[in-house]
């Protein structure tokens, strides 16, 4: 190799590979070793398969000499959150003890779209068990133990997707796949420094994804820039017959979308109001730069009880979701106490969840009046930086402040991406979420990468995990 592959972009590394100045075999072995040697120390990972992505790699590698060469994720190896299903014999464990030894004979639809794409399979990741559905309030809730900050190993990456974030973080794989029902994909992304990207619902197959909440659930990538997410968005998006709530709209990421424009951009009053004191400095901060590109206005959201709504939906589905396992006594085998007595869930009114459900298409209404005449919405991605491995994270200093954000993102199912927007006095990362209309990903990316141009934020990484 002529450069070290660990922490280059999408882009610079499919270049490489495209020219032949790196090899799909050599880079899957860096990847795959880093995975075995590095990946214990943040609980990142569940299996490392060494097999198939070596097969893949060379496959690749064939590939491309034969002048074969389909695109930038060519010879790109990657992880994948352990809810989407792989064939093979490889575990797909949901982060759960009772179901550590489960197996499945196909592949997820975003793991065969990857397959199609030339990206070699390097690890399946670590994750909150059963991604948090039973209602767990601290980071030691998965079989594999709490998912560690590369950047500090005493704090939490965040949830559900934790393995994704912390592996992408430290430099064990260029991308992951992550999933995320209300805050999974953009709390790691803020948590561990990173860029992640939640789909609109729908824009991406979740056929053989561990069901959380059907009408919530979506799947996305964390990378470590704007650029990749849209480049891993084009390959894993599309309809899929498999999942009757995919999209039949094309996607197609577009690189000079908005170039040389001016944006305009919004900001939900008091939106980083209860947020720690560094988080919103930083955040204050970003508008600032942001308004070099853009012009930004305060709005207001109407009121309505847009988190109760939300997790209405989401504490209903996911009790149905998993009403069996629950029945026949699964959950007393899970690791954090909490989530061994889901029971309350249960008995959520029928009317309860059938009022929710209405009332999230006036949400959705709402949302989109609100925001058709901006590009995007902007605020913190978190409230505040990754809290203590030991701690709670509900009811934390600055875990009052609400998320209108994220409920309002997740019910409507909206795309957001969330982008590094600096660190805290103790070197903890903090962010900033871009929200944009639905479909509107290659806007809200867009805006992401002319702050990325602005900021070298995303360029930063764990000093003592640089090769």
């Amino acid at each position: 190799m002529t450069a070290s592959p660990v922490f280059m972009p999408i882009r610079e590394l499919g270049e490489l590979v495209r020219t032949r100045q790196v090899s799909p075999v050599d880079l899957a072995d860096a990847f795959l070793g880093r995975l075995e040697s590095i990946g214990p120390r943040y609980n990142a990972v569940v299996t490392v398969t060494r097999e198939r992505a070596t097969e893949q790699a060379r496959r690749a590698e064939s590939e491309i000499a034969a002048g074969d060469y389909k695109g930038l994720l060519h010879g790109i190896p990657y992880g994948a959150k352990d809810l989407l299903a792989t064939s093979g014999g490889i575990p797909t464990t949901w982060g759960a003890a009772p179901f550590r030894e489960q197996v499945f004979d196909y592949d997820a639809g975003v793991i065969r779209k990857l397959e199609a794409a030339g990206a070699p399979l390097a690890a399946k990741l670590a994750m909150v068990e059963l991604a948090g559905g039973m209602g767990y309030r601290q980071p030691n809730a998965s079989f594999t133990g709490p998912g560690r900050s590369p950047w500090n190993a005493d704090t939490w990456t965040g949830g559900s997707s934790s393995g994704s974030g912390a592996a992408v973080a430290a430099g064990l794989v260029p991308f992951a796949i992550g999933s995320e029902t209300w805050g999974s994909i953009l709390s790691p992304a803020n948590n561990c420094g990173l860029s992640g990207l939640r789909p609109t619902y729908g824009r991406v197959s979740r056929y053989g994804a561990m069901a959380l909440s059907w009408t919530l659930d979506k799947l996305g990538p964390l990378c470590l820039t704007a650029d990749d997410c849209g480049i891993v968005l084009e390959a894993i998006a599309g309809a899929d017959a498999n999942d009757p709530a995919t999209s039949d709209l094309p996607y197609r990421y577009d690189l000079f979308a908005s170039m040389g424009r001016r944006f305009k951009l919004a900001v939900i009053r008091d939106v980083a109001e209860g947020a720690q004191d560094e988080v919103a400095a930083n955040f204050e901060r970003a508008l600032r730069t942001l308004g070099e590109v853009a012009d930004i206005e305060e709005i207001e959201f109407p009121e309505m009880p847009y988190e109760a709504i939300t997790r209405t939906i989401l504490s209903a589905e996911s009790a149905s979701a998993f009403q069996g396992f629950i029945d026949g006594g699964g959950a007393s085998g899970l690791t954090a106490p909490e989530s061994r007595h889901p029971y309350a869930r249960l008995f959520i009114p029928a009317q309860d969840y059938v009022t929710a459900l209405r009332l999230r298409g006036r949400v959705a209404k709402i949302a989109d009046e609100v925001m058709s005449p901006y590009d995007a919405l902007v605020a913190p991605s978190r409230s505040l930086t990754a809290t203590p491995i030991d701690q709670e994270f509900r009811g934390v200093v600055a875990g009052s402040a609400r998320d209108i954000m994220g409920a309002v993102g997740n019910s409507a199912g909206l795309p957001a991406i969330s982008v590094p927007s600096g660190f805290s006095d103790d070197g903890l990362p903090t962010g900033i979420q871009l929200m944009g209309r639905a479909y509107d990903e290659n806007r809200i990316l867009a805006v992401a990468r002319a702050y990325q141009s602005l900021t070298d934020w995303h360029t930063q990484h764990p000093p003592d995990l640089l090769p």
